[in-house]
């Protein structure tokens, strides 16, 4: 029931990994170009196509990035009391992820192009709508990636302080931060496992 085609794309799927350590080999421009274009061929709600990307590629900006969300980190786990040395290590675990990665994508979406509506619920749907696309669009970059040989790894830490990722990083004001993309050339290799997938599915008319 399968042909090559789809052989590939599942060897592909199955063998996605988060990876959390990178080579100092940068990504070409080339095929980053590549990646981002492809992520733009993902469906989307009216096809409107909300995802934006800001992309970090200078250790400068890279840093400047991984400092200010270090900064809110140690302050948000001070205020829920943990214990500093604890703090201290998250933060310097949050930092090497960032700023050892080869690349930055911080994935947003934007409502500008997006239908509204005099209510709540309705102006909800469309809004969920959009993180669903944005979503896909990841996923489809994420892909992409690892079908270069590239790793990468999702990281919703810009969910918890999307202002201030934006002020950092003077983004338009309708980019609303959704992820941040680490990519890179693996360091490391991984192996991972899942729960058996019938326990996740239910069959409404087999």
């Amino acid at each position: 029931m399968t042909n090559a085609r789809l052989n590939n794309f599942i060897h592909l799927a199955y063998g996605r990994r988060a990876t959390r350590r990178y080579t100092d080999e940068p990504v070409p421009p080339e095929l980053l170009d590549l990646l981002l274009e492809t992520a733009t061929w993902s469906p989307s709600a009216h096809n409107r196509q909300p995802w934006r990307f800001a992309v970090l590629e200078a250790a400068g900006s890279k840093e400047k990035l991984a400092r200010a969300m270090g900064q809110r980190l140690r302050a948000d786990r001070s205020a829920d009391g943990d214990p500093p040395d604890a703090i201290e290590r998250d933060v310097a675990r949050s930092f090497a992820r960032i700023t050892g990665a080869a690349a930055l994508i911080v994935v947003c979406l934007s409502m500008a192009d997006m239908d509204s509506y005099p209510d709540a619920h309705r102006s909800q749907a469309e809004r969920t709508m959009t993180v669903q696309s944005v979503a896909m669009a990841a996923q489809t970059l994420w892909l992409t990636a690892h079908a270069a040989g590239l790793g990468a790894c999702w990281l919703c830490a810009p969910l918890f302080v999307p202002d201030l990722v934006v002020d950092t990083l003077n983004l338009p004001a309708d980019w609303e931060p959704q992820g941040l993309l680490t990519l890179g050339w693996p360091a490391e290799e991984k192996e991972k496992t899942r729960a058996p997938w019938p326990s996740r599915v239910t069959f409404l008319d087999r």
